[in-house]
């Protein structure tokens, strides 16, 4: 049986349908490289942030490159002249699937879990840029396939592999400022329009983007340039970057930020599945994130750890100094975590996790830190590199940590979608126990085609 009937009888039987993939008889795992043996790697994404990809993998041996917009990835393509290119990574995958060992996915979110399935199924290595996935269900397929096909993965929150972050992590795991029982973490998202109705109106398609292969599985719509009236007057509606506002591409602010911002104290605090989740924002819109939110989770217990109220809150919903308790003379930053135990705070003042430090002062004047116990890491992308070649797994690999932290992001994203609602939430079976409106926003719809 060839390895492309398998992989598509595996999507015909499974369809993650229950949510139990059945995985084929055949089923394939990737082949180990020797750690001195280079990786072939293809890249789909190659402007934008998919730029920095295409140059990591290229310290490697980069075989091809698929982009939809042309112009976005023109400096990528003038810098490496000579590797293949595409624009639709399926027939890339289809092509070129005998010669890829890894490839890495760094597209818009309504992109990501298509792209990585399919490369998975095929038994290819996966680097995914954050949010892993646009939705619950997605983040839980691709971390349920990664394990069952053997492959070697990482999603893209680079946090994860500072000294800093590890620094912090030893310190709340070490019990330094107590037990915690509170949480708040902000960001200065969204940078970008949302909260707003779809303009009226088309423009014509530029020629260098195939649109139709950049709305991918997402419904069709026409392409629109800008908005033109109103108070985004002038602005992109939906390219570059601004897609990340609207529901069918985009996890808003909390899905573009929160894979960094949390994920330190995701770490340290031991974070599972919440048991319920509620959202206030500035204003509800059929199509967009709202301009503001607050989200609030609840954490159960854990392993003797108490039960953590977590507040997520963005846009013109931002808390003050003074809100979240900040001693005097600490300022509030533009993004950041602040950690809240019985005998302190830690407080991180900035996107990833790396800087921070313990307040108020006067209470940690001469406080012994703990050892080192986690290994530091030789780098987010080296990491997975290791991995792909036989070595250690990276650290935010899909299974065993980014495919559960995406999901608690994700699940922040359908409580903005139904605000004042409390979502009394089942995480090990992904069911929203009390509003059944929520199931079509857990589970997202794949068009023929676009889910192998």
């Amino acid at each position: 049986m060839s390895r492309r009937i398998n992989r598509r009888r595996f999507f015909r039987d499974s369809a993650l349908a229950g949510f139990s993939i059945y995985i084929v008889r055949n089923s394939f795992g990737a082949e180990s490289k020797s750690p001195n043996e280079k990786l072939n790697i293809a890249c789909i994404g190659a402007g934008g942030k998919g730029a920095g990809e295409v140059d990591d993998a290229s310290k490697e041996n980069l075989i091809a490159m698929c982009d939809v917009d042309d112009a976005r990835a023109e400096k990528t393509y003038k810098k490496y002249p000579d590797v293949k290119r595409y624009k639709d990574f399926r027939k890339m995958l289809d092509e070129m699937g005998k010669s890829i060992d890894a490839v890495t996915v760094s597209t818009p979110d309504h992109i990501h879990a298509p792209a990585a399935i399919m490369a998975m199924a095929m038994g290819k290595h996966v680097f995914v840029q954050k949010p892993l996935t646009r939705t619950v269900w997605e983040a839980r397929a691709l971390a349920e396939a990664a394990k069952k096909y053997k492959v070697a993965t990482q999603m893209g929150n680079q946090g994860t592999s500072t000294n800093g972050l590890r620094r912090a992590v030893e310190v709340l795991h070490a019990g330094v400022i107590g037990p915690v029982k509170l949480l708040h973490i902000w960001t200065n998202r969204p940078i970008w329009p949302q909260g707003f109705d779809r303009p009226k109106g088309e423009d014509p398609v530029p020629a260098t983007v195939d649109w139709g292969l950049w709305l991918g599985p997402a419904p069709k719509r026409p392409y629109l340039a800008e908005h033109k009236s109103g108070p985004n007057e002038g602005k992109a509606v939906y390219l570059p970057f601004v897609w990340r506002g609207w529901y069918d591409f985009g996890a808003g602010a909390l899905g573009d930020m929160a894979c960094h911002t949390l994920n330190m104290p995701y770490w340290g605090l031991k974070l599972g599945h919440p048991t319920s989740v509620e959202a206030k924002v500035s204003k509800l819109m059929e199509e967009t994130f709202p301009s503001g939110s607050v989200v609030d989770y609840y954490f159960p217990e854990r392993g003797g750890l108490p039960p953590v109220h977590m507040t997520w809150y963005d846009g013109d919903m931002k808390p003050t100094a003074e809100t979240l308790g900040l001693p005097e003379g600490e300022k509030l930053s533009n993004s950041g975590a602040l950690v809240v135990g019985e005998k302190g705070m830690l407080y991180s003042d900035g996107d990833y996790g790396d800087k921070w430090h313990l307040t108020p002062k006067d209470k940690f004047e001469g406080v012994q830190l703990p050892e080192e116990t986690i290994p530091r890491s030789p780098g987010h992308f080296k990491e997975w590199i290791i991995a792909c070649k036989g070595g250690k797994p990276a650290m935010s690999n899909f299974p065993d940590y980014a495919g559960l932290l995406t999901e608690i992001v994700a699940l922040g994203c359908v409580a903005q979608r139904l605000p004042g609602r409390k979502l009394e939430w089942d995480g090990p079976n992904m069911k929203v126990k009390n509003v059944p409106e929520a199931e079509r926003l857990i589970k997202p719809e794949f068009p023929k085609g676009w889910w192998v």
